[in-house]
C-alpha cells in the first residue's frame, strides 16, 4: 500500500503539475497540544483535470522530477465557481 494523502489544489498554473496543500493536527510532545501543520506536495496530474480549489487524494510514487513524487489519483471535491 502506497500513502495517500488529501488536500487542496494551490497551483495549478504548471502543466501536468498541481501543488497540494496538506493540512494536519498534531499533538505536541511537550505540551500536549494540538498544532496545525500544512505541507505543500507537488503532485503529476498528467490529463489536467485538477483545478485550483479543488479537494484531491494524491498518492505516493516513484521520483518524477527534482520535486514530484506523487501523482493525482481522484478529485474528491470540485471548487465553486
Amino acid at each position: 500500500m502506497r500513502k495517500q494523502k488529501t488536500g487542496r489544489v494551490i497551483s495549478d498554473r504548471m502543466s501536468n503539475t498541481i501543488v497540494v496543500r496538506v493540512e494536519e493536527r498534531r499533538l505536541h510532545p511537550l505540551y500536549r497540544k494540538y498544532i496545525k501543520q500544512h505541507f505543500k506536495f507537488y503532485a503529476d496530474d498528467p490529463q489536467e483535470m485538477a483545478g485550483s480549489g479543488d479537494l484531491v487524494r494524491i498518492e505516493e510514487c516513484r521520483p518524477l522530477s527534482r520535486l514530484k513524487r506523487w501523482r493525482l489519483v481522484e478529485i474528491v471535491e470540485k471548487a465553486e465557481g
